[in-house]
């Protein structure tokens, strides 16, 4: 379904690395400013231990992962919203994105420059924040200067609400609020989707740390203050060390797992971001196996069995007559589509039934 992360911070924060580590990919990397100019864009599969299963009980030939497109995006500095660096490019690509994954630096290290000279999380949080608000303030103004008057002199109820909207949303970000945390109705967010407001997109912030703080994260004091920060906001922080990931992403399965464990670290945090970023887009996976290929389907939650056969093939969706559906974990513990029928535990259903994450299915078209 194409959905697409940015990766955002201030110059030298690890970006680059994360995307390489990522993507196994190397992405231009060095220790000054704006080395990322180009956006760099990588499709990275997600890890999923019920697939790999699956396609072992039908013997595929193949298997197809469900997949996220990850940006490395250039680095920000303070004034980009008027263009200071690379800021209108930076702000351009990230308009692009469907969620944002912030970098923000946790560790002192004298041999990697910071923009401001000084490690101070909250602070580089902040300077990203409010370029990204000033920015989506400028698309504001535009709206307002361009519906106003007429707006206030129609009777046009959809202009009206338009513009109550977008007078609602300028108060906010004057006050320095990101929209992603206002409380907006379903006809409100549909009135500035069309806006593509940098606040407004879903964020995971992720704490870079040393190894050393990674390995004691109740005494990382960086770390702890940006946590204790966002955690009042309700936002989501995933610490890391971005330096293990890189290293980690080089090894085989088996490897991983020793050198994990090495760090007391049940899961990658590479794995867990691309995790949260699927949750935080309201997304999940059904899946199709065969001797053929055993595949993940990424399809947005509240979506129906004839929609997420539209995501094979458009036809689909048109043709759909029903589904075949078995649940994953009966589709493990009866070994397959054959023991899981004669079970009872697969069901037929039609068009209206809502796709759950781990669904098994098989769909049925006219011809």
């Amino acid at each position: 379904m194409g959905l697409k992360a940015g990766i955002v911070g201030l110059p030298n924060v690890g970006k680059s690395t994360l995307f390489s580590a990522l993507t196994l990919n190397e992405a231009e990397s060095a220790n000054y400013a704006f080395t990322t100019i180009e956006p760099n864009v990588a499709i990275v599969n997600l890890k999923d231990e019920r697939l790999e299963k699956l396609a072992k009980i039908v013997n595929a030939k193949k298997i197809v992962p469900a997949t996220f497109q990850f940006v490395d995006i250039a680095g920000l500095v303070e004034g980009a919203s008027k263009g200071e660096g690379l800021g209108n490019k930076f702000l351009a690509n990230i308009r692009e994105v469907d969620a944002i994954v912030h970098v923000i630096r946790c560790f002192e290290n004298s041999d990697i420059m910071h923009v401001k000279n000084k490690i101070d999380p909250i602070a580089d949080l902040n300077v990203i924040n409010l370029e990204l608000i000033l920015a989506d303030l400028q698309t504001i103004e535009n709206v307002i200067n361009r519906i106003g008057k007429k707006a206030q002199n129609t009777n046009d109820k959809e202009l009206k609400f338009e513009y109550t909207t977008v007078l609602k949303i300028r108060e906010t970000l004057q006050n320095e609020k990101m929209i992603k945390n206002l409380d907006l109705s379903e006809e409100e967010k549909n009135v500035i989707k069309s806006y593509q407001l940098l606040t407004a997109k879903p964020t995971i912030y992720v704490a870079n740390l040393d190894t050393q703080s990674f390995k004691n994260l109740a005494e990382a004091e960086h770390y702890l203050k940006l946590k204790n920060h966002l955690e009042s906001l309700n936002e989501i922080i995933i610490p890391i060390c971005i330096r293990i990931e890189y290293e980690v992403s080089q090894f085989d399965d088996e490897e991983k797992i020793m050198f994990l464990s090495e760090y007391n670290i049940k899961e990658s945090g590479i794995n867990t971001i691309i995790k949260e970023s699927f949750k935080l887009l309201n997304q999940s996976t059904y899946f199709t196996a065969g001797e053929i290929e055993a595949r993940a389907w990424v399809f947005t939650n509240s979506m129906n069995a004839a929609e997420c056969a539209g995501i094979i093939h458009t036809d689909f969706e048109k043709k759909f007559v029903k589904a075949e559906v078995i649940k994953y974990e009966d589709y493990i513990l009866y070994n397959g589509e054959k023991g899981a029928r004669e079970a009872g535990k697969m069901n037929l259903e039609g068009k209206n039934y809502l796709m759950q994450d781990g669904d098994v299915c098989y769909f049925k078209v006219a011809k």
